[in-house]
């Protein structure tokens, strides 16, 4: 039985409608008689929109405080899926980064992962259920929240991948995989079926936003391949490896 990890960024979970795509595309894997855990980010741009309500009070938060408000719109994604999924009439349990435990060092903002507790996880996932984790969090030895910086859902996803021993790791996207140029703004970007850890790094330290820079490395450093594909398209995706 093959063990997925799949990704779902803030554009994929963006509204309730788009949270229905987004069960086709976790149940496609799990009726192929797989182990599923998925990570979601924050819905659409709620984690700017706390950032903002945020800088209403202070502009200068305390760190630690700061982790704890921007890391809840996490916890409402998950919490909205695992339901979704319920009614569905499949079995889904949701977890916190505080819950599994994902231990992070105590740089508040850009925490590093350095170690998750898989027994939770791999207990579920022995029941049959599917897990839904929360991106973006873990917890430091002192068990206050952190954050891994924007863009941090892709490294758990990656991490969880490396602790889990995952066979196929998939980031999904509101593109159909990589492209040489935003395909938004230039129609003759070329898209790649396949890309190096490497080039892949060159674009996302120069500004692509397909995949988190930290994710990237991450995945370079432990040989954990990504798969890139579209929530709301078909098509193989970029495989970065």
């Amino acid at each position: 039985m093959s063990l997925i990890v799949q990704k779902f960024g803030g554009t994929s979970v963006a509204d309730t409608k788009k949270l229905f795509i987004v069960t086709e595309r976790i149940l496609e894997e799990y009726n192929k008689n797989s182990k599923i855990v998925v990570v979601v980010s924050a819905q659409g741009k709620l984690t700017d929109t706390l950032i903002k309500e945020e800088l209403e009070i202070t502009k200068t938060p305390v760190s630690r405080e700061h982790d704890v408000l921007v890391s809840t719109g996490e916890q409402i994604t998950v919490a909205k899926l695992s339901m979704l999924l319920q009614d569905l009439g499949y079995n889904a349990i949701s977890y916190l980064g505080w819950q599994i435990p994902i231990i992070t060092n105590n740089c508040f903002g850009n925490a590093d992962i350095l170690n998750i507790q898989t027994a939770n996880i791999e207990k579920k996932l022995a029941e049959g259920k599917i897990v839904i984790v929360a991106g973006f969090q873990g917890i430091n030895e002192k068990g206050e929240i952190t954050t891994l910086g924007r863009g941090g859902s892709d490294t758990t996803a990656v991490a969880l991948a490396v602790f889990l021993h995952a066979d196929k790791l998939y980031i999904y996207t509101d593109v159909d995989g990589v492209y040489s140029e935003d395909p938004n703004i230039n129609k003759n970007a070329k898209k790649y079926d396949e890309i190096s850890y490497d080039k892949m790094l060159e674009m996302a330290n120069n500004g692509a936003k397909v995949l988190h820079n930290k994710c990237v490395q991450y995945a370079k450093e432990n040989n954990i391949p990504i798969i890139v594909k579209s929530t709301f398209e078909p098509g193989n995706g970029t495989l970065v490896h």
